[in-house]
């Protein structure tokens, strides 16, 4: 009698390696994300970065710390967005004044 192994079919093949690849995947764009919010569209980038993060941390990524940075930086772009806000009075801002 001879066992031969049975190759994964299409379906079992993909659904863990691109799950946690989708959630590395997220918890990088939400670091970048938060990490361009600090300069520009801190109002959009902002809530985005704690989304992405959130859900990466939810789901179990691999790159915790670069989530836990993401999440980090996106609150600190709505902190920046208020502190601009409170000193401006409007949501625009530039950096000339």
């Amino acid at each position: 009698m001879q066992l031969t192994a049975e190759a994964p079919t299409r379906t079992q093949a993909r659904t863990r390696p691109v799950g946690r690849r989708d959630t590395d995947g997220m918890a990088v764009a939400s670091f970048v994300l938060g990490l361009v919010g600090l300069l520009v569209l801190n109002v959009f980038l902002g809530p985005v970065a704690i989304v992405l993060a959130s859900l990466s941390l939810w789901r179990g990524t691999a790159r915790r710390g670069r989530a836990l940075l993401g999440l980090g930086l996106g609150v600190a772009d709505l902190v920046v967005l208020g502190a601009l806000v409170a000193a401006d009075g409007t949501f625009s801002w530039s950096i000339t004044g």
